[in-house]
């Protein structure tokens, strides 16, 4: 016997982060018409933990076993669930590099959760009028504020500026002199992920490597806005790239510019594009920086120079 199908849109709000959150949940019959609306909140939480709550209790909200398409805008539940959760649990919940895994007790549930269900996972981009989308961001924002669903006063957003989006997180292991980077690429309807592996000497450097890895794979001669939590990449494009270049990659006390090979590269494509690097703090960044860290993360400890696109 063939299971009853439903659609369901979940999304999470956190702020700050750590902070109070909420998360939202659309669930859409066959016939296109919205079955249910569940929300929720928790006081001291963080944005993942309000997406990966929205995916389980979205899931648990559905008495029968169920057809489920579950779309989300948060590639950490998406890979989670399908890519990262098999090697978590050959290695007793532990990451690639060793590390206790953060919300293993949500990943946990949501892993039995799925189980009852046939669940197929989609990723749709956030904030980019997906009318359900919108609807679970809402109930997600109004559930954090303590506002009731109907008053949530969450405005639909209208055209994206015409401005490309580059967010940027790396993880790097002084002692190992390894690290990875991630870079989550956005345009209107358009994402792209890559990251990779490698050897280094700083944290810096894999800051420099994946700004240079967004701004390569562009298409578009568009402005564009890198989002980091580095403020020496920031400080390096905007303040001192002009003098270093004008002394021959020296800084003002004559030395060579440390890692130049990499500035100049970099130096490259920000006279091809109109690149603004804003700098976020790692408590209060944006869901895909946080996202693009988690990537990081997770690709650690790929053999160096080795690199993952989608």
């Amino acid at each position: 016997m063939s299971l009853p199908d439903v659609t369901m849109y979940t999304d999470g709000a956190c702020s700050p982060n750590p902070g109070k959150g909420g998360w939202g949940v659309v669930v859409i019959e066959q016939q296109g018409m919205v079955q249910r609306e569940m929300s929720g909140c928790e006081r001291n939480t963080t944005n993942n933990r309000m997406e990966l709550t929205a995916a389980l209790r979205g899931l648990q909200g559905l008495k029968e076993p169920h057809q489920v398409t579950l779309i989300t805008d948060s590639t950490y539940v998406k890979n989670g669930i399908t890519r990262w959760i098999h090697g978590w649990k050959r290695r007793g919940w532990l990451t690639a590099d060793k590390q206790p895994v953060k919300n293993r007790d949500l990943w946990e549930e949501l892993g039995q959760e799925i189980l009852r269900h046939q669940v197929t996972w989609k990723w749709v981009k956030g904030h980019a009028l997906d009318q359900w989308n919108e609807r679970a961001d809402a109930l997600a924002v109004a559930a954090r504020k303590g506002l009731p669903p109907e008053n949530s006063g969450v405005p639909v957003p209208g055209p994206q500026e015409n401005r490309i989006q580059i967010f940027s997180g790396i993880t790097y292991a002084p002692s190992r002199r390894k690290g990875s980077w991630a870079v989550i690429l956005s345009y209107q309807q358009h994402v792209k992920v890559l990251g990779g592996a490698a050897e280094g000497s700083s944290a810096n450097q894999f800051h420099l490597m994946a700004a240079i890895a967004g701004l390569s794979a562009l298409k578009r001669e568009l402005p564009v806005t890198l989002y980091t939590t580095s403020g020496y990449l920031r400080d390096g494009l905007h303040r001192w790239l002009v003098g270093w270049q004008q002394r021959g990659w020296t800084t003002r006390e004559g030395k060579p510019v440390s890692n130049r090979k990499l500035w100049r590269q970099l130096a490259a494509f920000a006279g091809r594009y109109r690149v603004e690097v804003r700098v976020v703090s790692r408590k209060n960044g944006f869901c895909l920086l946080q996202e693009a860290k988690e990537l990081a993360r997770e690709w650690r400890l790929l053999p160096p120079g080795d690199g993952i696109k989608g």
